[in-house]
């Protein structure tokens, strides 16, 4: 079936449907991933996202069982170059078309990528649409002009009910702004005996479960929504160690005076280099992130750059420098991505046990 990508500043790309022909709009924006894309699809901080993956062939592996980072796909839409319709893995289940079709998700490929992520690369990030090919481009354009996407993506893909992932080993509390599947594998191989909150979970509430550290999600949106999160934070910076990741790492920032902003074009794939400026190390990381914490606000508050994206300079690591609390911008689950942030995880294993102490 044919379609076509319609952007707000008036481009069209015409190329080839897959997954259901429904019409879908949302924030376009680009990954720069070769693989991860059964992850990236599944991943709730695309929540309201149509997404152009760079790498020119997606869904050559098939979709499997394993790699899903939710149960149920927040992605809005995604445009790819090439979509394999013959997977070759030992692991396929089922096609990405096949996946698509079963979601209730839209794509388009056959289109140029390059030339897309070239114009969300000097113009920034837009609202696009991807439509039927018979599709009034005029009318596209005025709409999506006129069109105000929703701010309310956190309460959407957060658990709306608190749930048990038993461990015998140290209590943590994870709350969900839209977490992967990820940090709950990282924190069970740890043992740790896992309860996962909603957003909206009071720092009553938390305290109450008697926890021996906070993990705060990542998540979809601009950090400023959510500003209850942020009265939660505050309730329980020095009471229990915390540990933030990507929208979690923004409402530390947040919680403790500093600000955030709207990057150009963001952070999204898995090959992005960070300077850890305290051991003086470079991690390569896994980054999905359209927001980040503004360094000259961090003067005046308790807060200490830990990490900086080497790409552009931006701020990726926080710590306070009287409560146990730290956070970075990237993900340490690294799903998908490399593993060269994991000890994270263990940095805070340790962070709790000499705070019980």
């Amino acid at each position: 079936m044919k379609k076509k990508l319609i952007l707000e500043s008036g481009e069209v790309f015409h190329g080839e449907g897959f997954g259901t022909e429904l019409e879908t709009a949302g924030e376009v924006v680009f990954n720069t991933g070769m693989t991860g894309y059964q992850e990236l699809i599944s991943d709730p901080s695309y929540c309201g996202q149509i997404v152009c993956m760079t790498y020119p062939l997606i869904g050559n592996y098939g979709i499997n069982r394993d790699d899903y980072e939710s149960i149920e796909p927040a992605i809005k839409g995604l445009i790819v170059k090439e979509v394999c319709d013959l997977p070759s893995n030992f692991r396929t289940q089922i096609t990405l078309d096949e996946l698509f079709k079963k979601k209730n998700l839209s794509g388009i490929s056959g289109i140029d990528t390059r030339r897309l992520t070239r114009i969300l690369r000097n113009s920034g990030v837009v609202k696009g649409k991807i439509v039927n090919a018979d599709a009034d481009e005029n009318a596209v354009v005025a709409e999506l002009k006129g069109t105000t996407f929703p701010t309310n993506q956190v309460e959407t893909v957060s658990t709306k009910t608190s749930y048990a992932n038993p461990g015998r080993g140290l209590k943590v509390v994870l709350v969900d702004f839209g977490s992967k599947l990820g940090i709950i594998r990282e924190l069970s191989q740890r043992n740790c005996d896992i309860t996962v909150v909603s957003h909206n979970t009071t720092a009553e509430e938390i305290l109450l479960m008697d926890p021996d550290g906070i993990m705060l999600s990542n998540g979809p949106g601009d950090p400023e929504d959510n500003q209850q999160a942020l009265e939660m934070i505050r309730g329980l910076l020095g009471k229990v160690p915390i540990f933030g990741i990507c929208l979690g790492h923004q409402l530390i920032g947040l919680a403790c005076g500093a600000k955030t902003f709207k990057l150009k074009f963001g952070h999204r794939g898995g090959n992005h280099p960070v300077l850890d400026l305290e051991k003086n190390k470079v991690a390569i990381t896994s980054q999905n992130h359209g927001y980040a914490v503004d360094q000259e606000s961090l003067k005046g508050t308790d807060l200490i750059e830990t990490h900086i994206a080497l790409n552009d300079r931006t701020n990726e690591g926080l710590k306070h420098k009287i409560h146990p609390c730290f956070s970075v911008q990237y993900h340490p689950e690294a799903s998908p991505g490399p593993e060269d942030a994991n000890y994270l995880f263990d940095d805070f294993i340790t962070l709790m046990e000499d705070f019980k102490k």
